[in-house]
């Protein structure tokens, strides 16, 4: 069953509270999203440690219920 973008949304905030989080549908089927987070969690981590992060925050979704996410993250502007 495909996710749609109110959940992942929802288990990004969940580990992230005080994130800005945009997710765009990119196909329209449920499948292929695209999401870009920006937390202060970011904080000095690499790209891939965030990416990483974001990931564990699906609980396991990634792969199953959701199939493609196109992530950019980015820690706020001091």
């Amino acid at each position: 069953m495909a996710m749609n973008a109110g959940e992942i949304e929802s288990l990004i905030l969940e580990d992230f509270p005080d994130a800005k989080v945009t997710i765009e549908d990119l196909r329209g089927d449920g499948d292929h999203y695209a999401a870009h987070v920006v937390s202060a969690a970011f904080v000095g981590k690499t790209r891939v440690q965030q990416h990483q992060m974001v990931y564990a925050s699906l609980k396991g979704r990634m792969g199953n219920e959701l199939h493609a996410l196109a992530l950019q993250t980015a820690a706020p502007d001091a």
